[in-house]
């Protein structure tokens, strides 16, 4: 079995990116998923596991990071690697800092909602968006090249995982998604996936709020032993944890420098080691390591300097590590626990998209053509949308048509979505009469809205749980 290598699948943040969008609210929503193919490596932990563990710890994240053991699936066929794998990687993600009390950190296998959400989504993506996945047509273009079908190899895995992706952001309603730029397709797809599902059954009203893209080109790239980026693929990694300091040591002991002698100057932005060295250092080490090299530093001594930085940052990490390598039942409890929060917002949504496309368990009334039925039938109903400013309201209109209320405006969609099933749900609610003449509606403190007084009874009507639809 050929070597599999660790693969952030997205990354929904970054603290070098900045965190906040003026469209979207005082919250940013992180997603970080990783493969579980391989064992991390130190390329992996500053390329992803770094910065969004860093990112959890901002006031303004709602962060939730996960194990992309389907995703696994696609590239890997064999079973240990991928438990092997899922295990070292939590365990990585964990030594690392990330605080499964604050976060919500599960295993993508314990969400049965997302392979069913990527059913639904399967249903309204169009072959020939898939047909377009770079991955996809690399694997054709090779199989051309070497003379066999095109398809040859090709599984279904491979040729609609974008939609799996797609499913993994929308079941959580990611808002803003800082990404590298070779992955800026598949937030395209999810994208459009998002608007087809949207418009097919949405009626109105954003069921998927559709993913922003953001280039973060700061999240550094390491360069592995021979130059070349740092990747399973070219056997050319630095272990993170694996081996501990000896293996650390001896792994940068073989980085490939030039033939340059102790004492020669040396050209620090033609050096790997200054990459590597730059990606966990201050700025001010950095420019002393700049001008070391420049005065004759040998190669050897870099190297040991290197060493001793790296492990300075690890070291104490790679005890965690190894203490939750032995400790499988606890990080199991950990991820479950994380299954059960993360369950919590995808179990009602993916109510609500059954509902959404006729999957309901609610008896269907017989359908009937005549104006007289339809509007026997008629319901109040709820239809939310966007300001020109970018905030997001809802309206409740009355059988008939007649607009009851207009909501406040929400900085936050979730918020926005959240405060109109609870009305959908008939949850009691205060209301609050102003001056003799408006009425306020209030719930858990929020004032959802104000309307004249003479509606109250027609509203209180229509929020009934046997009244209310939502479009």
């Amino acid at each position: 079995m050929p070597s599999v290598a660790v693969q952030t699948v997205f990354f929904v943040a970054s603290p070098r990116a900045g965190l906040l969008n003026p469209n979207i609210g005082m919250t940013t929503r992180v997603l970080t998923g990783i493969t579980t193919t391989g064992t991390p490596h130190l390329g992996n932990y500053v390329g992803a596991i770094r910065p969004s563990v860093e990112a959890s710890r901002k006031p303004d994240v709602d962060a939730f990071y996960f194990l992309a053991d389907y995703h696994a699936l696609i590239k890997c066929e064999d079973p240990e690697r991928v438990a092997r794998s899922r295990h070292e990687i939590a365990a990585t993600w964990l030594a690392a800092g990330l605080d499964p009390e604050v976060v919500t950190f599960y295993r993508q296998s314990d969400i049965p909602e997302i392979p069913e959400l990527c059913w639904m989504l399967t249903c309204v993506t169009a072959k020939g968006l898939m047909n377009r996945a770079h991955a996809y047509k690399a694997a054709v273009d090779l199989n051309v090249e070497n003379g066999v079908e095109p398809d040859d190899g090709v599984t279904m895995g491979l040729f609609s995982y974008p939609v799996l992706m797609a499913a993994d952001i929308l079941m959580f309603n990611a808002n803003l998604v800082p990404v590298g730029r070779d992955q800026i397709q598949h937030l395209e797809m999810a994208r459009d996936i998002a608007q087809r599902f949207n418009h097919l059954y949405g009626q109105g009203r954003e069921l998927f709020v559709l993913p922003e893209v953001l280039i973060d080109d700061d999240v550094a790239t390491l360069p592995g032993l021979d130059g070349r980026k740092m990747s399973k693929s070219y056997d050319n990694t630095i272990p993170l944890f694996m081996g501990g300091a000896k293996a650390l040591r001896s792994a940068i002991s073989r980085i490939v420098t030039d033939s340059r002698k102790p004492g020669e100057p040396k050209d620090p932005d033609s050096s790997h080691l200054m990459t590597l060295y730059r990606a966990f250092a201050t700025d001010e080490q950095s420019a002393q390591f700049r001008d070391s090299l420049k005065q004759g530093l040998g190669w050897g001594d870099a190297k040991e300097q290197l060493f001793t930085l790296i492990d300075a940052e690890v070291g104490p990490m790679r005890e965690r590590y190894e203490e939750l390598m032995g400790a499988p039942d606890r990080i199991e409890d950990i991820l479950q626990a994380g299954a059960d929060k993360a369950r919590k917002i995808s179990g009602p949504f993916i109510r609500e998209l059954r509902a959404a496309v006729g999957l309901r368990a609610a008896a269907v009334a017989p359908a009937a053509n005549s104006k007289a039925s339809a509007k026997s039938t008629a319901r109040a109903r709820f239809v939310s949308f966007r300001d020109d400013d970018g905030r997001f309201r809802f309206r409740l209109f009355a059988p008939n048509g007649d607009e009851l209320f207009l909501s406040q405006p929400f900085s936050n969609p979730k918020e926005a979505g959240s405060v109109m099933r609870t009305l959908q749900s008939g949850v009691q609610a205060s209301w609050v009469v102003q001056d003799g003449h408006d009425v306020v509606l209030r719930i858990d403190d929020i004032d959802v809205c104000r309307f004249p007084a003479e509606r109250l009874d027609a509203v209180q009507h229509a929020l009934s749980p046997q009244e209310t639809a939502s479009a």
